[in-house]
């Protein structure tokens, strides 16, 4: 029998953590780069993009390479130019530099994101794919969540080049896990059309993400630059490169879970957009009273994950994700009044992702057909990207649409309700699906196959 290698998963739990905390510790950093670059905000801001457009245009080309590189060598390639260019954005003289070095840091981290699934299953057997998946998965939401909490201690203890320079010692032992637990393997180069992929994708990731920054700070009008984004798209999508995510889309085993993993990362990025401002506002506590309160849904999403993990493995994926998607959307729906202590239903909204993340995962990766286990851990991070990336934009539209009222907290709240109520049925759904053969997971598949009601 072969035998279970857990520091791979280890690694991967590392990536994710890593690359998911540098989308979220910049914002926080942003002021303190303003002031010791001599820079405006706006064009501080990009120090955050240059990192966004990569890691989403870069998502599906570099899902597309691995499903025919080896994995031990595109981690190492992947992790050392993320460590490298942490410590370039660290070092960086001025706002050119850093902006330069985040561009590489993203395209580097979207090569991890993808890289990341296959060799999470591919570690242990498949009846233990629900928890090894939830080790790693946990740690993406909790990344994104956690990111201003901990970027605002660094900044204050040791200056804002440390939120990168964090990145060095945990991208080595990342290397030194792979070189270990890995088995050697050869690195393909990527194709010709990788670059004019990549291109397509990138101006329409640049126009996407524009638009959903200039709304969030200067009014919903510029969300029409988002339709910059549809001819490049439309054009990527008659391209003989987007083949592969093509089936994947129209494969519903696999599609669902992609659909559900979005719609989960827009709820708990929207909510902790929103809840520092309610804390603070409403109830008038302490930056620090609202942080210890907030980390009521990271701590509750790290407790919560390990019983997802052993659910999914013994109950079935579809059923354990489909339950953290219903749980994390009752914590939202306690969240809409808008009143009194959020700790505690900041809370449920935490455990419910924490439930949700790893089985989600190991359902698509179980499903996916085995030429396309790249291509599918590429999309389930662009659509937790676009969550990320829709939340804070949506709570904003939603919250100045009222004059920055309570009543458009609650707004806001109930938008992220209904995505969280639009997220539970799909991952039942896609366990009802017929799934192809694969050569990963396929215990998960049959164990959910035959515990669909």
């Amino acid at each position: 029998m072969e035998r279970n290698r857990w520091w791979p998963v280890v690694g991967c739990g590392l990536v994710v953590f890593m690359a998911t905390l540098d989308t979220s510790i910049v914002a926080v950093a942003l002021p303190a780069v303003e002031r010791a670059l001599g820079v405006r905000t706006a064009a501080a801001q990009w120090a955050v993009l240059g990192y966004l457009v990569p890691l989403v245009a870069l998502s599906l080309p570099a899902g597309r390479w691995l499903d025919r590189t080896g994995p031990r060598a595109a981690r190492v390639l992947a992790t050392g130019g993320f460590t490298l260019s942490s410590l370039a954005a660290g070092l960086a003289p001025g706002l050119g530099a850093l902006v330069a070095a985040r561009v590489v840091q993203g395209a580097f981290a979207a090569v991890l994101f993808a890289l990341v699934p296959a060799v999470t299953v591919r570690a242990v057997r498949p009846e233990l794919a629900g928890r090894a998946s939830a080790l790693v998965m946990t740690l993406g939401p909790l990344g994104a969540v956690s990111g201003p909490v901990l970027g605002g201690l660094i900044v204050q203890a040791w200056g804002w080049p440390w939120i990168f320079y964090i990145n060095v010692p945990a991208g080595l032992v990342v290397i030194a896990i792979a070189l270990a637990s890995l088995d050697r393997d050869a690195l393909a180069r990527p194709d010709r059309a990788f670059a004019a992929e990549a291109l397509l994708l990138a101006t329409a990731a640049t126009a996407l993400l524009l638009a959903l920054s200039l709304s969030a700070s200067r009014g919903p009008a510029w969300l029409a630059l988002a339709l910059a984004a549809v001819p490049p798209l439309a054009w990527w999508w008659r391209t003989q490169t987007s083949a592969p995510f093509r089936r994947l889309a129209r494969f519903r085993p696999a599609a669902a879970p992609v659909a559900a993993i979005m719609l989960n990362a827009l709820v708990i990025s929207l909510v902790e957009f929103l809840a520092p401002f309610y804390l603070q506002r409403v109830l008038h506590l302490s930056p620090v009273d609202a942080a210890a309160t907030i980390l009521a849904m990271p701590a509750a999403m790290v407790a919560a994950g390990p019983v997802g993990g052993l659910l999914g493995d013994r109950w079935g994926t579809s059923r354990t994700a489909a339950a953290g998607a219903a749980v994390t959307t009752a914590g939202v729906l306690l969240l809409v009044p808008a009143g009194g202590d959020l700790g505690w239903r900041l809370a449920v909204v935490g455990a419910g992702t924490g439930l949700f993340a790893g089985p989600s995962f190991a359902m698509l990766m179980a499903r996916a057909p085995s030429a396309l286990q790249g291509t599918a851990g590429a999309a389930q991070s662009l659509a937790r990207q676009l969550g990320f990336s829709l939340g804070p934009a949506l709570a904003t539209l939603a919250w100045a649409g009222t004059g920055y009222s309570v009543a458009g907290m609650r707004i806001a709240f109930g938008v992220a309700a209904v995505a969280g109520l639009a997220a539970v049925p799909l991952p039942w759904w896609a366990g009802r699906a017929p799934s192809l053969g694969s050569d990963t997971g396929g215990g998960v598949r049959e164990r959910d196959a035959l515990r669909s009601p």
